[in-house]
């Protein structure tokens, strides 16, 4: 484990955060679970660290496991700094969602492009007084990624959609269903709870972020909403789980060839985005920020 950032072109150690119905990656190789305490308090989970293939990959289930954290109290900036911590420089987020969409069936996969965040009781920074920070969001996942997943989800025959909006509300309680119509008439696709502010703080972080949103059901928008039992719910999170692990497994490969650093630009959003001036900044935020922010303020 390292307590400063990698600097670009750094080879890739690839993170996985596993949504509800995932909270563990079988077949790593020399996998153990590390207690891993940040600045920012303790992760959901100790992480599961091993390799595929020689690649490293660093595993946590969001929600830990057994599924004791709800939405509302993940501690996603412990989350995102335990992952830098471990050198991880590609995240990628498989997070089960409603659909807000008809053709977004159960057990369709949605590789997400776009957020609209309406938490509010949350964290959303790493930076604050004393450090102040501003990074871009216009486009909030790395395009890199989303290509190697959906070749990926191409080669398993998993019934996967190329683009999205996810709508992250604050929760644990669903919908109403004037909110879902609202929802619907502003254009999103899926709907869950915890992809923001995760999303936020992996750029802040300068990490590759994608997010598979893996349907379960429709939301209560839909018809047919009431008339579908808990236990149909259940089991296709289930079988989504199974295929996020295979997806994973697919997908490691082609993140293990990258040599430079991300044509994107996410491994450098840092770069410009401190705002406060060198002589003005908090030693005590300096400390903390040693992970997520190491590679601009040495």
């Amino acid at each position: 484990m390292t307590s400063s950032a990698h600097p670009p072109g750094t080879p890739p150690v690839v993170g996985i955060i596993g949504g509800s119905g995932i909270y563990d990656i079988a077949g790593l190789e020399g996998a153990q679970w590390v207690p891993t305490p940040s600045p920012f308090g303790l992760p959901s989970d100790d992480l599961l660290i091993g390799y595929l293939d020689g690649l490293k990959m660093v595993f946590l289930p969001r929600h830990g496991r057994g599924h004791r954290i709800p939405p509302s109290e993940l501690n996603s900036r412990a989350n995102v700094d335990a992952m830098k911590r471990h050198g991880v420089t590609e995240l990628i987020s498989l997070s089960a969602c409603g659909s807000l969409r008809e053709e977004l069936s159960p057990g369709t996969f949605v590789i997400v492009d776009q957020f609209i965040d309406r938490t509010f009781a949350r964290p959303k920074s790493f930076f604050g007084t004393g450090l102040v920070a501003h990074v871009g969001m216009g486009h909030p996942v790395c395009a890199r990624l989303g290509d190697a997943l959906e070749a990926a989800a191409g080669v398993l025959g998993i019934p996967t959609v190329r683009g999205g909006t996810y709508l992250v509300m604050e929760g644990p309680q669903f919908s109403t269903l004037a909110e879902s119509r609202l929802y619907r008439a502003w254009g999103c696709d899926v709907i869950g709870m915890t992809n923001m502010p995760e999303a936020k703080l992996a750029r802040e972080a300068e990490l590759c972020y994608a997010t598979v949103a893996m349907v379960t059901d429709y939301d209560c928008w839909h018809p047919d909403h009431d008339h579908v039992s808990v236990e149909a719910i259940v089991r296709v999170l289930m079988d989504n789980a199974d295929k996020g692990r295979a997806l994973v497994r697919q997908v490691a490969p082609a993140l293990a060839g990258r040599e430079q650093s991300c044509r994107e630009g996410c491994h450098t959003v840092l770069g410009n985005a401190l705002i406060t001036a060198p002589e003005a900044r908090d030693p005590e935020m300096i400390a903390r920020l040693d992970a997520v922010a190491g590679r601009v303020l040495k």
